[in-house]
Formats: C-alpha cells, sequence, structure tokens
C-alpha cells in the first residue's frame, strides 16, 4: 500500500534579504591580494549560518523571485535572510540532482523517493513549474539516478552514475546517450558544456557527445555556468570564475562547500549544509 504523504503548507521564504545582502556586499568588497611570494590570496568569505542544519546538499538553484533553493536528502529547501530553512512543498524526496536556469520557476530534479513517497525508485526526472512546490514525472522513472543535472532551459545534460552522460534537447522527455565519462559536476553556457572528470574540467561543444580538456583550468570539484558565465570551486575550498573558460580568476575562499549555483558572471552561491555564501 502506498504511503502516506504529510500535508503541510510552508511558504516559499522571500528574495534574500538584508543579512545576506550584507555578507554579499562584503564579498563585492573583497579582492584577491598577493601574498609575499607574489602569488595570489583569495579572502576567505563569511557565510550566512543556517538556523537549522540540512542534510547534506546535492544542488542550488535561484528562483523567480531571487529566493536561493537548496536540494537535500529530505526534499527542497527556501533559504531565508536570516538563515532560516523553509521545506518547499510536502516531498521529502532524497535529490540526489537538481536543476534549473537562474531565475526561474521551472525545476528539475532527480534521486529517490522519501519515506512518504510511493514512486519509483530510482525517480527519473521529475518536473516542477511552480518553484518545487510540486513534482510530475517526466522520464526515466525507476531507471535513472542522476547524481549531477545542468539546463539552460532547453537542454538538459546529467550523469547517470554509471556509464556517463545522458542528454535530452526537449526539456528531458527524451534522452540519448553522450561522453562515457563519469562527471561530478556538469554546467551549461551558452558555448556549450563543461564538466568535472578524473581528468580535470573538461568542455563539449557536441552536446555533450564528447569532451576535451580545458587549458590553464583550476582543479575544481563544482562547477556550475549561466549565460557565458562558468563559475567553479577547487578541492582546497577556493572560488573561481570565468567566461566561456578563459582566464580563470580566483575569487574567494568558502572552504568544503557541497553545492553551487550560478547567476552571472558578477554573482553566484555556494553552500554547505550548515551555511551559505554569495560570491562575485
Amino acid at each position: 500500500m502506498p504511503n502516506s504523504r504529510r500535508t503541510r503548507t510552508s511558504p516559499i521564504v522571500g528574495i534574500v534579504g538584508t543579512a545576506l545582502i550584507a555578507v554579499f556586499l562584503v564579498a563585492c568588497s573583497a579582492q584577491v591580494s598577493d601574498d609575499k611570494a607574489g602569488q595570489s590570496v583569495a579572502p576567505s568569505t563569511p557565510g550566512v549560518e543556517f538556523t537549522s542544519e540540512l542534510d547534506h546538499l546535492h544542488g542550488l538553484h535561484i528562483n523567480a523571485d531571487g529566493t536561493v533553493l537548496a536540494g537535500t536528502h529530505r526534499g527542497l529547501f527556501a533559504i531565508g535572510d536570516s538563515g532560516d530553512t523553509v521545506r518547499v512543498g510536502d516531498s521529502d524526496d532524497d535529490l540526489m540532482g537538481l536543476a534549473g536556469t537562474t531565475g526561474s520557476d521551472t525545476l528539475f530534479s532527480s534521486g529517490h523517493p522519501g519515506p512518504s513517497s510511493s514512486a519509483a525508485n530510482p525517480l527519473g526526472l521529475r518536473t516542477s513549474s511552480d518553484g518545487g512546490r510540486t513534482w510530475t514525472d517526466s522520464s526515466l522513472a525507476g531507471q535513472v539516478d542522476f547524481h549531477s543535472l545542468a539546463t539552460d532551459g532547453k537542454t538538459l545534460v546529467g550523469f547517470d552514475g554509471v556509464s556517463g552522460v545522458k542528454v535530452s534537447m526537449d526539456q528531458g522527455m527524451s534522452w540519448e546517450s553522450g561522453a562515457a565519462v563519469g562527471a561530478a559536476s556538469l554546467a551549461l553556457t551558452d558555448s556549450g558544456a563543461w564538466a568535472v572528470t578524473s581528468s580535470g574540467v573538461q568542455y563539449s561543444n557536441d552536446n555533450a557527445r564528447t569532451f576535451t580538456d580545458v587549458p590553464g583550468a583550476p582543479s575544481l570539484v563544482l562547477i556550475a555556468g549561466a549565460s557565458d558565465a562558468l563559475w567553479g570551486v577547487d578541492q582546497d575550498g577556493f572560488a573561481w570564475r570565468s567566461r566561456e573558460g578563459k582566464d580563470w580568476e580566483k575569487r574567494a575562499n568558502v572552504g568544503a562547500v557541497e553545492a553551487l549555483t550560478a547567476a552571472s558572471y558578477d554573482r553566484a552561491y555556494a553552500a554547505t549544509s550548515q551555511s551559505l555564501y554569495a560570491l562575485n
């Protein structure tokens, strides 16, 4: 018998407000300096601490009203201006993948059903048109758990955790096999697809069917894209930004974050299960 769902009324928190804006202004004023050896030293960036710790993050998204949403092992949460976290909708699914275009309430997710769900395991791809309040099955239910997802609003790329990258050109209704690479993190920009692999940052201009190394890229563990902008966090916790993989610029030290999203070349967010960091 299907488990009954718990009914919860949890309005999404409004635009990230005063406390986060203050952090963003601090980040805006921070500049990369040089140490005595002439090496660039990125300043540490303060974060907004959550009032209640989240259960491991697998993705961030900025919705239509500017609220930062976090995909976790226990569902989707909105992050408020003082670090308060509020569940979005009533789903407690384990969101292993979360993607959307900045400023949109259309979201894509993947993972495993939560305790209150009777959905197929794994979830395949699910879609929400209302900022994550409700979800519908799109494709691959019972077949795929996307460990990483990225979208530009039309194209979707996802790593299935087993055989490689899958590509959809119709918002996740149908899929084709892409490159047989393990992608710890994926991004889409105007010029193509980007992946963090065991060989480093790689780039594809053929809809993720083949990837090549990106010369000069830092050793990233997370990557995110928006328009022509790329943001990344390296293995030492430093945040970087670039336009289409060129002239990488070290920006700040955020430490070992779990999720990253890019709004533009001038703005990004990174987070752990305890804090949110605004980057510029």
